[in-house]
């Protein structure tokens, strides 16, 4: 593992994460505020810090995440998603850990496009006999 930044974009949905990952203490700043400011439920912390867990790499660095576009769910995908890509480019070994744990794969599923003649993408007008 060598010193120095490693980089990683992560995507969930509309949610797009560039991720900073430096040698340091294990703090985790996203969009100039703390985790915990930033993500106010459990769940989401536990998904941003799962590749950390994952890799036994938790408290040895300090990540810089800039994130924006989609709910917090999607952020907290994205961030995910970018920290595994910096990990992999900080150290290749952790390539088959984060593979098999499914964080190096992008998630494929967006919102459905509206139709016309509906209300939304499969919601029908409501249905009157007369």
């Amino acid at each position: 593992m060598a010193n120095g930044k490693f980089y990683g974009t992560g995507r969930r949905k509309s949610s797009v994460a560039r991720v900073y990952l430096t040698p340091g203490t294990g703090k985790i700043t996203i969009n100039k505020r703390d985790i915990d400011d930033y993500f106010g439920l459990e769940t989401l912390k536990v998904i941003v810090r799962q590749p950390l867990v994952a890799t036994e790499t938790e408290g040895k660095f300090d990540i810089l995440v800039n994130v924006h576009g989609g709910g917090y769910t999607g952020q907290a995908g994205a961030v995910r998603h970018g920290i595994s890509r910096a990990l992999l480019e900080a150290d290749a070994d952790y390539r088959p850990i984060l593979k098999s744990a499914g964080f190096l794969t992008r998630d494929p599923r967006m919102k459905e496009r509206k139709k016309y003649g509906l209300k939304a993408a499969r919601r029908a007008p409501q249905f009157s006999k007369r």
